[in-house]
């Protein structure tokens, strides 16, 4: 297949953590935050939740991209303990309720990814799931990292990127799709939009 870098990527999401991933393949990007609602019924699985919310993260992003030869990129990332998915905290107290679930246990972390050629709109979602598994965590420990405020606006309570690293024993599977952006996912989805990530810096 023949790869041409002229698409005009978006990414679809205020998240630094999936800005710094992104910018890590080399390639150039505009990143348009997206406003989607981000509810979900009950009864939804894990992936058709990720997937689903992920779709919705690009396609809420369309009316700004215009009629460009573009690619969006949306990505939503939960947290998963028994079939219970555990989103982002509400506050310190939900944080702290997060973390004495987790702790000592292994986890799920789905992300999922979707990209929307334009203006064409072709469309394809996947996600990546990433099993985690965190150590006995003492009560003042718990207190000292959501004092932190890391914890604040992450699935689950937990930046593994950050010092949430010392809370986690093993990973097994992508640790990007922990972080919120499976890259290499991601690549593969990329090139059947023409663009090559290895080949990226020209055509």
């Amino acid at each position: 297949m023949e790869h041409n870098n002229t698409r005009h990527i978006i990414l679809a999401s205020g998240s630094p953590r999936r800005r710094e991933l992104l910018s890590s393949l080399g390639l150039s990007f505009e990143v348009l935050a997206s406003d989607a609602d981000e509810s979900t019924p009950p009864e939804w699985t894990p992936e058709a939740i990720v997937q689903s919310l992920a779709l919705r993260k690009a396609e809420a992003v369309i009316p700004q991209a215009g009629d460009r030869n573009a690619l969006i990129i949306g990505s939503d990332t939960i947290v998963v303990l028994d079939g219970q998915v555990l989103g982002k905290p509400a506050d310190k107290p939900d944080s702290a309720r997060m973390l004495r679930m987790l702790q000592g246990r292994t986890h799920q972390v789905y992300t999922g990814v979707a990209c929307i050629g334009l203006p064409e709109r072709i469309t394809q979602v996947d996600y990546r799931v990433t099993s985690v598994s965190m150590r006995a965590i003492s009560e003042e420990e718990i207190s000292a990292y959501i004092a932190t405020g890391e914890p604040a606006d992450k699935a689950g309570s937990y930046a593994i990127q950050g010092l949430g690293a010392t809370l986690v024993e093993a990973i097994e599977g992508c640790y990007f799709n922990v972080v919120g952006l499976p890259l290499s996912l991601l690549s593969g989805m990329l090139s059947g939009f023409g663009i090559s990530v290895l080949n990226g810096q020209g055509s």
